[in-house]
């Protein structure tokens, strides 16, 4: 699984013209499922995202994490985070995993990230979404369990 991490102000899903899903200070985490991955994978990654300490603490270092700043998590479906574009000028997605199993590891990971006490809110899987969000610092960081060590 790979996740494109956003440390926001603010956050929110736009379908069909209407909000769907919103945060305060929190996470945006833009979320990719590879074919081949696996619940522990998103174990993995829901255990590296909720214990990051991006958040900043009262000397101003990046020393806390999400869960120590009562902040929210957006998590959105992104299959085009296994897009390839290596050859040709159109990227192959062949690296993403099918929908189905796609989405039962979405659900899997926020499902474990709200059992961490986290309050997530989320985009709809498979829908054209509008993202809109207020980048905070910025901090934006790419995690991957495919090249993970600790697993």
């Amino acid at each position: 699984m790979r996740a494109v991490i956003q440390r926001v102000s603010s956050c929110s899903v736009i379908v069909e013209n209407q909000i769907i899903s919103r945060t305060g200070p929190g996470l945006l985490v833009l979320l990719g499922v590879g074919a081949g991955d696996a619940p522990a994978d998103a174990d993995w990654l829901a255990d590296k995202i909720a214990g990051l300490r991006i958040f900043e603490d009262e000397n101003g270092k990046m020393n806390r994490a999400i869960s120590e700043t009562n902040g929210e998590m957006m998590v959105v479906s992104q299959f085009t985070l296994y897009g390839d574009c290596r050859k040709g000028r159109r990227p192959s997605f062949v690296a993403a995993a099918p929908p189905e199993t796609a989405e039962s590891l979405y659900l899997y990971f926020t499902d474990r990230v709200r059992g961490m006490g986290i309050r997530v809110q989320t985009g709809q899987f498979r829908a054209m979404m509008a993202v809109s969000l207020v980048n905070d610092g910025p901090v934006t960081l790419v995690v991957d369990s495919s090249i993970s060590s600790n697993r």
